[in-house]
């Protein structure tokens, strides 16, 4: 009984080594088996977590890799660099999908008009920019709302395109506002 109790005891040392050495990778497979039954984002999708953002290119037991958007250019457009996670982030760090639920996401564009400027010229100006050249999604997401598969409950009652106005310290800030596809945003900017 001896010999089998320090048996006993030397694999259970053993053991606690092996689990607390072999900690992240445990974790990684784990995070791993969560993103594949779980789903919070899958290959195609536009993500953020842990401050990096990109779209998810390939899911490994490991690692998942993204294609980084962001950071060293403006606009959400693709720098071109891969950006590779540990699963495990998917246990400690909030994720960011663009792609999941509503295809759109709301986009703003801030115009600073000065103080002495005609600014509610301006805005009507912008109004009509943005409700002519803004995409149209509310059909699309009336077909989302009543579609009986549908992972999320997100309501919108008001999608159509809009200018707030604020006063801001040097002018009156004019903001359009307006429902885009995540990888739209750029080429949207630049056509209003």
């Amino acid at each position: 009984l001896e010999g089998v109790q320090s048996l006993a005891t030397y694999l259970g040392i053993v053991t606690a080594g092996l689990a607390v050495a072999l900690q992240d990778l445990i974790i990684d497979v784990a995070g791993w088996a969560f993103i594949i039954s779980r789903r919070p984002f899958s290959v195609g999708d536009r993500i953020e977590i842990d401050g990096q953002a990109g779209d998810v290119v390939d899911i490994r037991v490991f690692q998942f890799s993204m294609l980084e958007i962001g950071d060293r250019i403006d606009a959400e457009q693709s720098t071109g660099r891969m950006i590779h996670v540990p699963n495990g982030k998917v246990f400690t760090e909030a994720q960011i999908n663009w792609s999941q639920g509503i295809p759109f996401v709301w986009n703003e564009i801030p115009v600073l008009i000065t103080f002495e400027s005609d600014w509610e010229k301006a805005k009507r100006i912008l109004e009509t920019i943005v409700k002519e050249k803004a995409p149209d999604v509310s059909r699309a997401v009336k077909e989302y709302s009543r579609r009986p598969d549908r992972r999320y409950v997100i309501s919108y009652r008001n999608t159509t395109p809009v200018v707030y106005t604020e006063v801001v310290g040097s002018g009156v800030q004019l903001t359009l506002r307006y429902l885009v596809a995540p990888r739209q945003q750029r080429n949207s900017e630049q056509t209003m």
